[in-house]
Order: C-alpha cells, then structure tokens, then sequence
C-alpha cells in the first residue's frame, strides 16, 4: 500500500532530490568518479521506495539513469553513449537500482505488516496475565532477533555482494590487461542471483507470519473428508523439484480410510518433511514416505531418509520455534535446520495430532512421524 502523501509531492520530491543530487555531485567532479555517483543516486533510489513506495522508486531510478548518462558518462551531455561499456554500466545501474528499489518497497510493506499484526499479539498477550504476556513477549522479542540476524543477513549479503560485483564490472577500467568484464551471462546470473535472495527474503517473512498466525490462534482451518493418496501426492507434485533427484517410494495401505481434517495445510506438512529429507540426503537415494491407519481412530503417515540422522538429544528440539542446530547435530552442512517443521508441528497440533523424529526402519536412517485423527467420527473408505 504506497503512502497517504498525495503522488505528486512523492514525484515532486523525487525530481527535486536527482536534481540536486545531480548539480552538487557533477560540481565535485573531477574528485569523483560515476561509480561514486552510481551508488549514491542508487541510496536516493532506496530512500525514496522506502518513503514513497514503489512506483515513486521507478521514477527515480529512470531519472537517475538519465542523470548518470547526461552528466557523468562519456560523452557529457548528451544522451549519446560511444562506448560499449558504458552501455553495461548503465544497464546494471538502471537493473540494480529498479530491483533494489523494488525490494525496499516490499520489505516496508512486509515490515507494515508485522506491525500490524505485533499489534494483533499485543490485543492477544492483553487477555492474559501480565506475567505470562511479558515472558511470551521476551521469548518472541529474543526469537526474532535470532532469526532475523541469520535468516535476512545471509540474502542481504548475496544481494549486496550481487550488486557490488554489478558496479564494479560497470567502472572503466584504468588498465584493460587487468580488468575482467562480465559477459552477458555472467552478468544475468547476478540478477538470478538478487532475484532468489528475494525471494528467499519473501519466503523467510511468510514463515514469520505464518507461525504468528498459529500462536496467536487464527490459523483458519477449513476442514472437508479427503484421500490420504491424494494429500500425498499433491505434497510431491509441489516438491517435484527438490524430489527429482531422489527415488521416491510410496507406501499407503489400500484400505486406508479418508480423514476429516484440512487438506492443504496437511499436504503443506507432508511437502515440509519432503523437502527436508531432500534437503539432508544425498542426491540418489531413496526418501520413503509411508501412510497406514492405527489403533484409536488415527492415521500415521511417515517420511524416511538415509541422510546421516539428527543426534538423539535434538530430536524434540528440532520443532522449537527458530531452533537451529549446527552442523554436528544434524550431520549436514546444510546450515541447520529452519522454521519449517516448526509450522508443521502447529498445523498438526491445531488438529488434534502430534509429530515427532525418531530413527528410521530398515536401512533407512531418519523418520518424521505424524499422527492425526480420523475424525468425524467415522470412517469412508
């Protein structure tokens, strides 16, 4: 949602600011070089998306363009480029400042969002007693941080260095024997690069909200009587692309009931144990994923790998909320293990099951295991 400012003072503030911007850096010249320049007016790209939003951002980072192109680039002023790597520099300049400008934008967006919603937990925390409230808000506070600091830093440090190769590779260079310019596919594997970070960055705060929304009571569930099979496969279709380098075997008794429960968030955690088994394994080997009915009204469904395991005293702790494990506890270089089983772990809880880890059967080494009820009070095969 851009800003209650009305456009044209957000458009108005836009031109004022290049145009000042420009006048004061084209009078340092020559103690300044358009690299320089192209990092500052990308900073008022970035102050702009932050204040104004994203369709302010654009308008900037355009004009930013012609500024750098009239004012700095050979030949000075005109719109005329002789050399072609000013047409390189000035592409990554007009590339990194429209996506750094649009990631602003959604990451204010996002952080309005939050807001919203801490004030949604404080409404909540309110209801119960002050004591409790302040531990809840404490452990949250102290949860956030640890997670924000691993889990943003690592894509902003991708964009950054992305985009710090950009601006480098864009400078002319002072002796061309030792410059090394990026060709073309060099040059869009860094935009891949800042556009997976993004998403990544999306994904991380999806999560957020979404354990928010489970420890705040909102998750809507919307429950229907549904095939396991199908639960199941909608979780592989989902995951063929972490899966496709796995043999994946499939085990559901053929009489297995149909269950009352909500379908998607159900499939949503069978996906969730998928993609962390392809994440933990090596590539080639089997991932079992199994599902049965058993004593007391209840349907188990399982997922098995033959990674190295996780360690023993972990096993409860790996669905703690922004747990993280090193490297000796999980037998991964993986990085540890995120927010995802987490989710899973309120989503079955929500309705009425419990999950665990425990070793595998077989030859099989790790087993995520869930258990949910039937429901419904009664059974359709």
């Amino acid at each position: 949602m851009e800003r209650s400012k009305p456009k044209y003072f957000a458009y108005l503030t836009a031109i004022i600011g290049i145009s000042l911007l420009t006048l004061v850096l084209y009078h340092l010249q020559p103690q300044i070089n358009p690299i320089t320049v192209s990092l500052i007016l990308l900073l008022f790209i970035l102050f702009t998306a932050t204040f104004f939003g994203s369709k302010t951002a654009i308008l900037t980072s355009l004009l930013a363009m012609l500024s750098l192109n009239f004012f700095f680039l050979e030949p000075v002023g005109t719109l005329t480029i002789y050399h072609s790597e000013n047409w390189i520099a000035l592409i990554a300049f007009l590339a990194v400042s429209l996506t750094a400008g649009q990631l602003s934008a959604k990451a204010k967006k996002r952080a309005e969002e939050a807001e919203r919603l801490y004030s949604e937990l404080q409404i909540a925390f309110k209801q119960a007693s002050e004591a409790e409230a302040l531990r809840q808000s404490e452990k949250l506070k102290s949860a956030l941080l640890d997670a924000v600091t691993h889990d943003l830093r690592t894509p902003l440090t991708s964009i950054k260095a992305s985009v710090t190769t950009l601006l480098e590779n864009s400078k002319e260079p002072e002796n061309d024997e030792d410059s090394l310019k990026l060709n073309d596919e060099d040059f869009n594997e860094f935009l891949e690069i800042i556009n997976e970070e993004t998403d990544r960055l999306n994904k991380f705060i999806e999560n957020i909200v979404g354990l928010a929304k489970i420890e705040a009571n909102v998750l809507h569930l919307r429950k229907k009587r549904s095939e396991v099979e199908e639960i199941v496969n909608n979780a592989i279709e989902r995951g063929k692309n972490q899966l496709k380098n796995f043999q994946i075997i499939i085990e559901i008794d053929e009489d297995i009931p149909s269950i009352f429960v909500d379908a998607h968030s159900i499939s949503e955690v069978v996906y969730t144990l998928l993609d962390n088994a392809a994440k933990y394994s090596p590539n080639q080997f089997e991932i079992r994923i199994s599902a049965k009915e058993i004593p007391d009204n209840l349907i188990e469904i399982s997922v098995e790998d033959k990674g190295r395991g996780i360690a023993p005293e972990i096993r409860e702790k790996i669905f703690d909320k922004f747990f993280r494990a090193n490297q000796d506890d999980v037998h991964t270089t993986s990085g540890g293990i995120g927010l995802g089983l987490a989710i899973a772990k309120g989503i079955i809880e929500s309705q009425g099951g419990k999950i665990w880890a425990e070793p595998g059967r077989d030859e099989f080494v790790t087993r995520f295991v869930f258990q949910i009820p039937i429901g419904d009070d009664g059974k359709v095969r």
